[in-house]
Protein backbone atom coordinates (compact mmCIF):
# COMPACT_ATOMS: atom_id res chain seq x y z
CA UNK A 1 0.00 0.00 0.00
CA UNK A 2 1.42 3.33 -0.77
CA UNK A 3 0.47 6.12 1.65
CA UNK A 4 -1.32 8.82 -0.29
CA UNK A 5 -3.24 10.06 2.50
CA UNK A 6 -6.73 12.94 1.82
CA UNK A 7 -6.83 15.04 4.36
CA UNK A 8 -10.69 16.38 5.27
CA UNK A 9 -10.50 19.67 7.65
CA UNK A 10 -12.00 22.69 7.84
CA UNK A 11 -9.71 23.85 10.61
CA UNK A 12 -7.16 25.76 8.56
CA UNK A 13 -4.12 25.35 11.46
CA UNK A 14 -5.13 21.54 12.14
CA UNK A 15 -4.88 20.96 8.25
CA UNK A 16 -1.25 22.73 8.08
CA UNK A 17 -0.45 20.86 11.07
CA UNK A 18 -1.68 17.52 8.94
CA UNK A 19 0.35 18.92 6.01
CA UNK A 20 3.80 19.02 7.74
CA UNK A 21 3.41 16.20 9.87
CA UNK A 22 2.12 13.54 7.73
CA UNK A 23 5.23 13.57 5.61
CA UNK A 24 7.55 13.45 8.44
CA UNK A 25 6.29 10.50 9.22
CA UNK A 26 6.23 9.12 5.41
CA UNK A 27 3.16 10.18 3.76
CA UNK A 28 1.99 11.96 1.23
CA UNK A 29 -0.90 14.49 1.63
CA UNK A 30 -2.64 13.84 -1.90
CA UNK A 31 -5.16 16.64 -1.12
CA UNK A 32 -6.75 19.08 1.17
CA UNK A 33 -10.39 19.26 1.87
CA UNK A 34 -12.52 21.57 3.76
CA UNK A 35 -16.34 20.75 2.51
CA UNK A 36 -17.91 17.51 1.86
CA UNK A 37 -18.60 18.57 -1.40
CA UNK A 38 -14.75 19.13 -2.01
CA UNK A 39 -14.01 15.90 -0.39
CA UNK A 40 -16.86 13.94 -2.25
CA UNK A 41 -15.32 15.54 -5.52
CA UNK A 42 -11.04 14.71 -4.49
CA UNK A 43 -12.30 11.04 -4.34
CA UNK A 44 -13.64 11.27 -7.60
CA UNK A 45 -10.54 12.72 -9.45
CA UNK A 46 -7.51 11.84 -6.75
CA UNK A 47 -6.92 8.11 -5.91
CA UNK A 48 -6.11 7.57 -1.79
CA UNK A 49 -4.88 5.15 0.61
CA UNK A 50 -5.57 6.53 3.65
CA UNK A 51 -8.02 9.53 4.82
CA UNK A 52 -7.39 11.81 8.18
CA UNK A 53 -11.29 12.48 8.45
CA UNK A 54 -12.73 15.56 10.85
CA UNK A 55 -16.58 14.80 11.98
CA UNK A 56 -17.82 18.41 12.08
CA UNK A 57 -16.70 20.47 8.60
CA UNK A 58 -18.26 23.94 9.15
CA UNK A 59 -21.04 22.72 11.13
CA UNK A 60 -21.62 19.86 8.42
CA UNK A 61 -21.17 16.27 9.29
CA UNK A 62 -18.57 14.50 7.30
CA UNK A 63 -20.01 11.08 7.49
CA UNK A 64 -21.53 11.00 3.62
CA UNK A 65 -17.70 11.16 3.12
CA UNK A 66 -17.33 8.19 5.78
CA UNK A 67 -19.75 6.45 3.56
CA UNK A 68 -18.21 6.75 0.30
CA UNK A 69 -14.49 5.75 2.00
CA UNK A 70 -16.24 2.41 3.37
CA UNK A 71 -17.85 1.68 0.49
CA UNK A 72 -14.14 2.13 -1.51
CA UNK A 73 -12.09 0.39 1.80
CA UNK A 74 -10.18 3.20 1.99
CA UNK A 75 -9.54 3.03 5.27
CA UNK A 76 -9.72 6.26 7.51
CA UNK A 77 -9.88 7.92 10.77
CA UNK A 78 -12.07 10.39 12.46
CA UNK A 79 -10.45 13.47 13.97
CA UNK A 80 -12.84 14.97 16.53
CA UNK A 81 -13.00 17.02 19.86
CA UNK A 82 -15.69 14.80 21.42
CA UNK A 83 -13.36 11.80 20.76
CA UNK A 84 -15.03 8.13 20.28
CA UNK A 85 -18.42 9.41 22.52
CA UNK A 86 -19.05 11.65 20.08
CA UNK A 87 -19.92 9.71 16.78
CA UNK A 88 -23.20 8.14 16.31
CA UNK A 89 -24.07 4.44 16.50
CA UNK A 90 -23.30 3.63 12.41
CA UNK A 91 -19.74 4.96 13.10
CA UNK A 92 -18.86 4.62 16.89
CA UNK A 93 -16.87 1.46 16.15
CA UNK A 94 -14.34 3.18 13.04
CA UNK A 95 -11.42 4.75 14.72
CA UNK A 96 -11.20 7.96 16.27
CA UNK A 97 -8.17 10.56 17.14
CA UNK A 98 -9.33 13.07 19.75
CA UNK A 99 -7.99 16.60 19.40
CA UNK A 100 -5.97 17.98 20.42
CA UNK A 101 -3.50 15.12 19.58
CA UNK A 102 -0.30 14.95 19.37
CA UNK A 103 2.15 13.44 16.63
CA UNK A 104 2.90 10.51 18.33
CA UNK A 105 -0.83 9.92 18.91
CA UNK A 106 -1.35 10.78 14.73
CA UNK A 107 1.36 7.81 14.17
CA UNK A 108 -0.12 5.05 16.31
CA UNK A 109 -3.56 5.80 15.13
CA UNK A 110 -1.99 5.75 11.46
CA UNK A 111 -0.18 2.54 12.14
CA UNK A 112 -2.98 1.11 13.80
CA UNK A 113 -5.34 1.83 11.06
CA UNK A 114 -3.02 -0.03 8.41
CA UNK A 115 -2.87 -3.35 10.68
CA UNK A 116 -6.66 -3.80 10.48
Amino acid sequence: MENRVLVIEDESLIAMLLEDLLPEMGYTVEALAATVSEALALLEQRPVDLAVVDVNLGGESSFPVADVLQQRGIPFLFTTGYGQMGLPAPYSTLPVLQKPFRKKDLQAALQALQER
